[in-house]
């Protein structure tokens, strides 16, 4: 199998260091010039590019001879605005259909739900929520038919990544009350390489651990576990979603390695 990784961050690099552990040739992206020996150094191809939101690189060697591309940049709505990101799929978009790949996976987020009280599942999602993301699944989704897997992650834990360690010693948190929808890199990564090997297209899918404890109970938790300042919290009632994930687990038969956010690590 040979997979090409758009944006080899916090996600990407240990996903294809998953996937060379499985023999898998794998073609990595990076903005930073320093990281390239370090995805060298790893067993990845690595390439220097950028889509700022025009293409800077080799995109077209990138993607020569890959079966699977997997498309892992978030947008950066604060700095670059709602526009943005889906000007970087835009400018993609040709050499996606250019390439021979059999699939393109998608990595989007489940802020494209809005908060309406209650679970919701992938037909839900409205451009209100998230328009940056809504625009770049769509464009993907409509130009590509047939090939693309949008994953909608939940909020990514796990290693470095401690739930409510940002939040150490704050006070009067309001969203206590609220479910959370992380979901674990461990099973992220899982979940990605099941969708590969079961070659799972023209799908949307919500990638979240199955159990949702409130904000509260997993930060009080974890400053515990962890040993870092409690946050307080104030009673109050707060709008929230519970993101489904029964599509998911029905498709792939996942067994999550970490269904409960109060026992990620």
């Amino acid at each position: 199998m040979k997979i090409s990784i758009l944006g080899c961050g916090w996600l990407g690099l240990p996903l294809a260091r998953h996937f060379l552990q499985k023999g898998y040739k794998i073609k990595g992206s990076t903005t930073n010039k320093q990281k390239l020996s370090l995805l060298e150094e790893a067993g990845i191809t690595p390439y220097l590019i950028s889509l700022s939101p025009q293409i800077v690189g080799d995109i077209e060697a990138f993607l020569e001879n890959a079966e699977v591309s997997i498309i892992n940049i978030p947008p950066q709505r604060r700095q670059k605005g709602d526009t943005f990101h889906p000007q970087q799929i835009e400018h993609l978009l040709p050499y996606l259909q250019k390439a021979d790949l059999k699939q393109i996976i998608y990595v989007s987020a489940t802020s494209v739900y809005p908060e309406l009280n209650k679970e919701v599942g992938e037909e839900e999602a409205t451009r209100v929520a998230n328009p940056a993301l809504w625009d770049s699944e769509q464009l993907l989704q409509n130009t590509l038919k047939g090939k693309v897997c949008t994953l909608r992650l939940g909020g990514l834990m796990g290693d470095d990544r401690v739930a409510g360690k940002y939040f150490a010693g704050k006070k009067n948190l309001k969203t206590g009350g609220t479910p959370v929808n992380y979901i674990h890199r461990d099973d992220a990564i899982g979940i990605i390489t099941k969708v590969i090997e079961q070659e799972i297209k023209n799908e949307v899918l919500n990638v979240v651990a199955p159990q949702h404890p409130t904000r509260k109970e997993v930060y009080l938790h974890q400053a515990q576990k962890y040993g870092f300042e409690a946050p307080t919290f104030v009673a109050t009632t707060t709008d929230y979603k519970q993101v489904s994930t029964e599509k998911l687990r029905n498709l792939l038969n996942y067994t999550f390695q970490y269904p409960d956010p109060l026992n990620f690590k």
